[in-house]
C-alpha cells in the first residue's frame, strides 16, 4: 500500500513519519468552503472529505490521508488569521477559557472512503497582552487554525488542560489513522 498524504503542514509529515509510515506528499487545489449551517462537530470531517474528493489520480494500490482541523470557541469557528490583528482577537478570546479543537481525517482507496473525526478540550491559563504580542512576534502563527501551535511556546506556557488527544490538537488524531491504515 502506497500512502499519499495530502497535506502540506509539516505537524502532519512528523507525525505520520513518526507512526512509521512511508509516503509522499500530494498537494490538493480545493476551495475549502463549508456550508452555511454546517454543526461545528461536523465542519473537520466535511472539509476533509471535500479535498480527498477533489484529488482525481488515486490509483490501484495507493491509499489518500487528507485531514482538516477546526477549532471552535462558543460556538464560533476560529480559523487561520488573515493577519496580526486577527490573531490577537483570537487569542484573546481564548485566554482563560476552554474551547474545542477538531480534526476530520479522510481516508481513501479506490474501493472505500472513511471519515472520521476527533475532538478535545483546551483549557488556557490567563494570556496577557504582552504574552500574546511576543507570541505573534516570534512564532507567526497565521497558518494555524485558532492562531496557536500545541507545540509551541504558547501551548507550552498558557495550557492548563487537555481532554482529548495531543496529537488531534497538533493537525492529525494519530491512533485514529493508524487504527485505520493498520485494518486497511
Amino acid at each position: 500500500m502506497k500512502i499519499l498524504l495530502a497535506s502540506q503542514s509539516p505537524r502532519r509529515k512528523e507525525l505520520l513519519s513518526s507512526l512509521g509510515f512511508e509516503f509522499e506528499v500530494v498537494k490538493i487545489d480545493c476551495e475549502e468552503i463549508l456550508p452555511e449551517n454546517i454543526k461545528i462537530g461536523e465542519a473537520a470531517a466535511y472539509l476533509s472529505e471535500l479535498k480527498a474528493n477533489a484529488f482525481q489520480n488515486l490509483q490501484e494500490g495507493q491509499t489518500l490521508l487528507t485531514a482538516d482541523t477546526v477549532v471552535a470557541n462558543e460556538n464560533q469557528f476560529l480559523g487561520k488569521p488573515k493577519d496580526k490583528i486577527e490573531a490577537k482577537k483570537m487569542l484573546q478570546s481564548l485566554s482563560g477559557k476552554t474551547h474545542q479543537v477538531y480534526t476530520g481525517i479522510t481516508i481513501k482507496t479506490l474501493d472505500k472512503t472513511i471519515t472520521e473525526t476527533d475532538v478535545a478540550d483546551v483549557e488556557f491559563d490567563e494570556i496577557s497582552e504582552e504574552e500574546i504580542d511576543f507570541y505573534i512576534k516570534n512564532y507567526k502563527p497565521f497558518d494555524k487554525a485558532g492562531s496557536y501551535g500545541i507545540q509551541e511556546w504558547l501551548g507550552m506556557s498558557k495550557i492548563k488542560k487537555i481532554n482529548g488527544s495531543f496529537y488531534t490538537i497538533m493537525g492529525l488524531p494519530t491512533h485514529l489513522v493508524y487504527k485505520i491504515l493498520k485494518e486497511l
